[in-house]
């Protein structure tokens, strides 16, 4: 007897080798026939017929932020539900494993925009651990809804051995002693499987707390000598680094490609955050080309982190990460009360300033600083909703910075809108994807509740093959490979496949239900947060998935145990830990 048998369904194995019509037998969580043959309902406990389904991996999403829902919800349901069976934390520098719960909150809650008067309590409660393996054996405790494999946050480590205020003072250099302590951690780590360490050089990620405020990340202080050290071991072990550059200095991302190469020595590998089609900076496609080429040319081995769908950011108010990229707009992020801001927000030398900032176009930026392509979504004057900034501007005769200006003084919070900043034009988009020297990843699952994170990315990647198959776009078959195992296999996972022996890691959707929007977004609660966020929900479309063998979701409902005391996923250590 089999536990469960799928029978009849398109059949992926995740490797990107031809699909076929094929029957899958699961026992005790694990593939053990795949079989062209009819398999008989009798022969399992469970009988679907898969017949017109497609049958594939689990995804496999490789940039989340899970790192403080994982403690109180680790169901991590929002992405389940999607298909996505494997999720990866403690990216961007950001990891709670070694610093105290309050450095922990603080280098977080700002960044990744979930609320410090959230996060700081529940690490306070559960927060018993402050190395690697102490983590690993929590974690490895929880009733884990997909698995789980994490990189290490360099901010998270740097402020573990320097203290926050030392860890973000640029007159400071860690002394010898304490490099050898982040050498010993990260050693740690390694040996007790995480895949690798993250780092951050983008100065707009601010801290959050009282002591601290609004500086930026602890990693973006480190001098680039301390990073090659951290490397070297990454190198020794054949593990990955994650970066992420500075917008602002565009050509440093050749730090990273010269970090990269295998000349003489092994190769690391290394991925980044991450190549778009930027509205504001378009020239920036051919740099980022050019350095993916020139590193993996030079025997490197370099994976640029790509989104397969239109980066479309919504905002509340002031309050977006983009507006860090210019002075005016760090102003008045800086500000923490309402007072303070609309005092800055009204004052003409301000303005004057902001408009400048507004006004030039030449400088690299992510936000293309176009108002007019910009929608109110939400605001207490409804005449307003619908319009963009710069029509309602023209109409009052005024420069639309100051009606923007004007509206957030009056409105604050409560006016919404949203802007497509990059992935806009379908052909290009295209051109990354099949780019090999990409990862399709960078959900951000976890963070930005009021933002966007992309919970369905690889249902996203499917819907643009599926509806590209007449075209040289990607196949279907390399579009579930480049989102299961194509990531498993670079990051060194051991998932991503379902073949005989293979973990019980599987996926039955609808190839109907991808003709709906996925793009769509709707408000629902965060468990244990006491939050609502955004989310993406897909009808008709992700029919069951199984994690280990046992159904996470089953007819599209999730499954009651999930979340509950005995998990269905588990940690992952790196392939070879």
């Amino acid at each position: 007897m089999f536990d469960t048998i799928i029978s009849g369904g398109r059949y992926f194995d995740g490797t990107g080798a031809p699909s076929d019509i094929k029957s899958i037998a699961i026992k005790d969580g694990i593939i053990v026939k795949v079989t062209s043959e009819p398999l008989s309902p009798e022969l399992a406990t469970r009988f679907i017929d898969a017949t017109g389904k497609w049958v594939m991996p689990g995804f496999i999403d490789t940039h989340t932020h899970y790192d403080a829902e994982l403690l109180v919800s680790p169901s991590l349901s929002e992405s389940v539900r999607h298909g996505v069976t494997t999720v990866l934390v403690g990216s961007c520098s950001l990891s709670m494993v070694c610093s105290d719960y309050e450095d922990a909150s603080d280098i977080f809650t700002r960044v990744e925009t979930v609320p410090r008067d959230k996060v700081l309590p529940i690490l306070q409660q559960t927060k018993s651990w402050s190395s690697p393996a102490q983590w690993v054996e929590y974690v490895s405790g929880l009733p884990l809804g997909p698995n789980v494999v994490s990189l290490l946050g360099h901010s998270d480590l740097r402020t573990s051995v320097m203290g926050l205020s030392r860890a973000t003072d640029a007159d400071v250099i860690p002394s010898e002693a304490e490099m050898a302590k982040m050498e010993r951690l990260l050693t740690e780590a390694l040996e007790c499987g995480f895949l690798g360490l993250s780092t951050m050089r983008l100065t707009w990620d601010k801290v959050d707390g009282d002591r601290e405020w609004s500086k930026s990340l602890p990693s973006t202080y480190a001098a680039w000598r301390e990073i090659s050290r951290l490397s070297n071991i990454l190198r020794r072990y054949g593990r990955v680094h994650q970066g992420a550059p500075n917008a602002a200095t565009p050509l440093r991302i050749f730090d990273y490609i010269k970090e990269t190469l295998g000349w003489f020595r092994k190769p690391l590998k290394t991925t980044l955050i991450s190549r778009m089609d930027l509205k504001g900076s378009p020239y920036i496609n051919f740099l980022t080309k050019f350095a993916s080429s020139t590193a993996n040319l030079l025997r490197g081995n370099f994976r640029w982190q790509v989104l397969p769908t239109p980066f479309t950011v919504y905002a509340d108010g002031i309050d977006v990460v983009f507006f860090e990229e210019f002075g005016a707009g760090e102003l008045a992020l800086d500000l923490k009360t309402k007072v303070e801001r609309d005092a800055l927000l009204k004052d003409e030398n301000y303005r004057r300033d902001f408009r400048k900032f507004y006004g030039e176009k030449l400088s690299p930026r992510v936000w293309h600083r176009d108002f007019g392509d910009a929608i109110i979504l939400g605001c207490p004057d409804k005449t307003l909703e619908g319009r963009d900034f710069e029509s309602v501007a023209n109409e009052r005769g005024i420069h639309v910075v100051d009606l923007f200006l004007d509206l957030v003084v009056q409105y604050g919070t409560d006016l919404r809108w949203y802007t497509t900043v990059a992935n806009h034009r379908p052909e290009v988009l295209k051109k990354l994807i099949k780019d090999k020297d990409s990862l399709i990843t960078f959900s951000d699952a976890g963070a930005h509740i009021r933002n966007m994170a992309f919970y369905n990315l690889p249902l996203r990647l499917l819907k643009l093959a599926y509806e590209n198959q007449q075209s040289d776009f990607l196949s279907i078959e390399q579009a579930v490979w480049r989102v299961t195992g194509d990531q498993a296999d670079w990051f060194g996972i051991d998932a991503g496949k379902i073949r005989e022996g293979d973990r019980a890691d599987v996926l039955v959707i609808n190839p109907d239900g991808l003709s709906q929007n996925l793009e769509a977004v709707c408000w629902a609660e965060m468990e244990n947060f006491d939050l609502k966020r955004l989310v993406n929900r897909n009808p008709g479309l992700v029919e069951h998935v199984l994690i280990n063998g046992r159904f996470a979701v089953d007819n599209e409902n999730l499954s009651s145990d999930l979340g509950k005391e005995t998990g269905y996923g588990s940690f992952l250590p790196a392939t070879g830990a």
